[in-house]
């Protein structure tokens, strides 16, 4: 009978920690039993970690003695490993970064090229092709980045398109089976820190990621059954965002996903987002305990552009600072997506204990879905507090323009300081309220072609010069109880549009 080699290995290594035990070896025996079970220093291949010699190929032989030995951790000891080439993951393989140890991309066209794509059209360039990282790897199972190290493109990858032999992300993955991504740190990612794709079941805990200097964090798209916990993202463009493309030729369900007890950041664009690209559905999402420092777009933002149904989605216990809007949910007509999507649908949203600060006065946090079937509907805020910038005058209150971008700047100024709802059904907000930081002549919040908009023990500061405080334009069934303003009054309710008022037990 044909013993498995790993089987023999794993046997010898029992059997020495056993006669160990007895004091009958020396712990250097013991070291090589433990290394001989899984453990591959990737010096032992040829690397030099002196951060000049290239150690690519020597990585790579790492990774491929350990997936022909049927599994096991590439270590990268202390040392500054430069890689002028792409690093090719394999099944079964975890790259382990001890304390002071560096993977760092280098200059030059050494990388390789990125694929072609016939689905290329339905996305951006970065999104359409995996080829051209630091490390890719495709249909992997039990692949994992773990430690303390710091994988760092050195300000080398390409922010934009690259040229052939240029990479633009770090971590590039898909169609991954359990995947692990934790306590190491991504610096400097170029377009992408990491990107992965159509994979399931991942874990990541203790990920550090800065691409303040770059672009995007990380891109989790059309992926399944995914926890991240105690993530700390700091990045140029969108900082957490989770998405679904057509890049691999087909749409592709998300969901089963936890984001808990995290920090996230996005200089110029989305902290903690569904979309743009939604091309397959997004369920089950839950996000707690998460502070957001900052987003020139939005802070928690989510938008169904390209035929997506979002729902059951749920954030609780959020405190956000320095975001252009604090929400902002959005049924868009992109419709960029193979195989003949349709308009999509938001839909079972919860928001419970956020806390926000808005810096833009026209990006008031904003419900803007589409007509008919396509209204966003079910949507509860309790205990949802914001504060916005204010010091506008007052001005007309009819329907903003709307470029159908996906950005908050693709709705003109709401004509509302606070809340704008058009299009929507069954919105409550129950102990919550919206502040200005300067007096504003805009109604606190509008609601414009829907139905059910309810508020419940709501709170809106006045402003001196505005008509009124909520104001239903074309709303069936609105109703708002025990709501004052910030003063203790009661609030101006105005209607237009054939509103009727609906308050049911």
């Amino acid at each position: 009978m044909k013993i498995p080699l790993k089987h023999l290995v794993q046997a010898l290594a029992a059997l020495i920690g056993l006669v160990a035990v007895l004091g009958l070896v020396q712990p250097p025996v013991l070291a090589a039993a433990h290394a001989a079970a899984g453990t591959f220093s990737v010096k032992d291949y040829g690397a030099k970690g002196d951060g000049s010699a290239n150690d690519s190929s020597a990585i790579d032989k790492a990774i491929t003695a350990a997936n022909s030995a049927g599994g096991g951790t590439v270590r990268f000891p202390s040392g500054t490993y430069k890689s002028s080439n792409t690093i090719h993951m394999k099944s079964n393989v975890t790259l382990q970064l001890d304390s002071g140890s560096t993977i760092k991309g280098a200059s030059g066209t050494g990388y390789d090229k990125a694929e072609s794509n016939s689905n290329d059209k339905y996305q951006d360039y970065g999104h359409s092709h995996f080829h051209d990282a630091m490390i890719y790897g495709d249909k992997l199972t039990n692949i994992g980045f773990t430690g303390s190290g710091t994988i760092d493109g050195g300000g080398n990858l390409i922010t934009g398109n690259p040229k052939s032999g240029q990479a633009d992300k770090i971590i590039s993955l898909t169609r991954c089976t359990n995947l692990t991504l934790s306590g190491i740190t991504l610096r400097r990612g170029g377009h992408f820190a990491a990107l992965i794709n159509g994979c399931d079941h991942v874990t990541s805990d203790h990920l550090t990621i800065d691409t303040s200097s770059d672009r995007d964090g990380w891109n989790v798209i059309s992926t399944t059954n995914v926890a991240i916990s105690n993530a700390n993202i700091s990045a140029n463009d969108d900082a957490l965002p989770f998405k679904s493309d057509y890049a691999l030729g087909s749409k592709l369900p998300s969901g089963h996903v936890t984001v808990t007890d995290s920090k996230l950041s996005a200089k110029c664009c989305n902290a903690l987002m569904f979309g743009s690209e939604t091309c397959g559905d997004f369920t089950d999402y839950n996000f707690s305990h998460i502070t957001i420092t900052g987003a020139e777009k939005s802070g928690l933002g989510m938008v169904s552009m390209d035929g997506a149904n979002i729902s059951d989605v749920h954030y609780s216990d959020i405190t956000m600072s320095g975001v252009h809007s604090p929400i902002m949910l959005k049924v868009g007509t992109r419709k960029r997506c193979g195989n003949s999507p349709g308009v999509g649908h938001i839909s079972g949203i919860t928001f419970d204990n956020i806390t926000g600060t808005g810096v833009s006065p026209s990006f008031s946090p904003t419900i803007w879905g589409q007509s008919g079937g396509n209204q966003i509907s079910d949507v509860t805020f309790t205990g949802v507090n914001l504060t916005v910038p204010g010091g506008n005058g007052t001005m007309g209150t009819g329907v903003p323009s709307d470029s159908g971008d996906y950005n908050p700047k693709s709705i003109g100024t709401r004509p509302a300081y606070g809340w704008y709802i058009h299009n929507a059904n069954n919105i409550k907000f129950v102990n919550s309220s919206v502040k200005f930081a300067k007096d504003d002549g805009r109604p606190a919040v509008i609601a414009n072609a829907g139905s059910a908009i309810s508020f419940d023990h709501f709170t809106a500061q006045r402003g001196g010069d505005s008509p009124s405080d909520l104001l239903f334009q074309g709303i069936t069934g609105y109703c708002a109880t025990n709501s004052v303003n910030t003063s203790g009054g009661s609030l101006r309710v105005a209607t237009s549009g054939g509103s009727t008022q609906s308050c049911g037990s």
